[in-house]
């Protein structure tokens, strides 16, 4: 079989859900069908087809009104009005796939010429752009085909042998209640990011996302999560007031559970397909402040224990140091951002060179567990002169940075 090569497809594919033999009408098109994370599969499809750039989403022969974005048709040559402008490749799947933008956009990539069309037998069917009347054609006559095997069966009589689809992410069908489970942990194992820390991938992602997955079924909302972390940060920042291991373990654990929550508004966002510029800036701010509270209360504290103002100078170099920091790579790398992807995945505009990585790492929120570890010795505080001394070097860093990203692209 012929291997299929990507590249940039020049228009957006249309999406044609069809159910496989002895399957109609499905469930899974019903609104009442499998829900997944909070979201009917075939709505879940046709929201992950949409980020991925998709065109229209049809469902062929559903027998029932199709689920909110998908566009229900009883005939294939329904399908040809929607390319007659710019002729655009035709994506078959089944009507139960799970729809993730990942394998979603490497279809969209997909160049099968010279081959006519490429498969997944059973899940997927590619047809190129240049073949897309034909095959519609072919598939309506002697009053049309509905069902996936049999449409792979006429596409191998008239154009041969199809080409071999090669995904890096093998598309799931979820065919069984109890492929609902499974489903759903795939989803929730791809929000785990390269880019997470040691402790963060470990301990933290494992209790948020059970956390996710709980409130997916729920009406809350990713900004009332973050919302709700951010108050938990701050709840903990004035139990650093005191000297006491106890009070302080316990400003460390709220600190702990509201970096964990951190993650959770994130992941219920990608979930639901609920992101936004407006909840990625009150994220993203609303940690910074937590974290120059918490330096304040550290700071207060001490000061008071020791009857001495000195220590608050150093809460002021390591909260400037943040708060500098946090303005620095929202001017220049969060704000002019304008595509649809996360708000702040880097402390660098061009991320890669090993300074970019080095800051990239230490910006990741491990030192936490450096906090409870030194709040259950009472001594929280040592903490603060690291921060004191580190904000600010961090800060000098990402102009030095800055201007070496500047002198590359002068």
């Amino acid at each position: 079989m012929q291997k299929a090569s990507y590249s940039v497809a020049p228009n957006p594919p249309i999406l044609i859900l069809l159910p496989d033999s002895g399957e109609s009408p499905p469930a899974s098109m019903s609104a009442h069908g499998p829900r997944i994370l909070g979201l009917a599969l075939a709505r879940r499809t046709a929201l992950a087809a949409d980020r991925a750039g998709y065109g229209p989403v049809y469902a062929v022969n559903p027998g029932q009104a199709a689920p909110s974005g998908i566009t229900a048709i009883s005939r294939w040559t329904a399908v040809a009005g929607a390319s007659a402008v710019q002729p655009r490749p035709l994506i078959i799947a089944h009507a139960a796939i799970l729809g993730e933008p990942e394998w979603l956009t490497q279809l969209a990539r997909t160049r099968i010429d010279p081959a006519k069309w490429a498969a997944k037998p059973h899940k997927i069917i590619v047809i190129a752009a240049t073949a897309a009347d034909e095959a519609l054609a072919i598939l309506d006559a002697d009053n049309g085909t509905y069902d996936l095997t049999a449409v792979e069966e006429r596409l191998t009589r008239r154009f041969g042998s199809p080409a071999d689809l090669h995904l890096s992410n093998d598309p799931m069908v979820v065919a069984t209640p109890a492929d609902v489970d499974a489903a759903e942990w795939r989803l929730l194992r791809g929000l785990v990011k390269d880019t997470d820390g040691f402790m963060a991938r470990h301990v933290e992602r494992p209790i948020s996302l059970r956390i996710a997955r709980r409130l997916a079924s729920t009406a809350i909302t990713p900004n009332q999560v973050t919302l709700l972390s951010v108050g938990i940060g701050l709840c903990g920042a004035p139990f650093f007031l005191s000297a006491d291991w106890l009070w302080q373990t316990i400003g460390a654990l709220l600190f702990l559970a509201h970096s964990i929550l951190d993650g959770c508004d994130g992941e219920l966002a990608r979930l639901r397909f609920q992101e936004s510029r407006l909840g990625g800036i009150i994220d993203y701010w609303g940690d910074n402040v937590v974290h120059i509270v918490i330096f304040a209360c550290i700071a207060l504290g001490w000061s008071l224990s020791i009857t001495a103002s000195w220590p608050l100078l150093l809460g002021l170099a390591a909260g400037l140091g943040n708060l500098g920091s946090a303005s620095f790579v929202y001017w220049r790398v969060m704000r002019p951002k304008k595509d649809d992807g996360p708000l702040f995945t880097s402390v660098a505009a061009v991320p890669g060179d090993a300074l970019a990585r080095m800051l990239d790492a230490a910006s990741r929120r491990d030192f936490i567990y450096l906090v409870l570890f030194l709040a259950l010795f009472g001594n929280a505080n040592w903490f603060l002169v690291l921060a004191a001394v580190g904000a600010p070097i961090f800060f000098s860093l990402l102009i030095v940075l800055a201007a070496r990203e500047r002198l590359r692209t002068a």
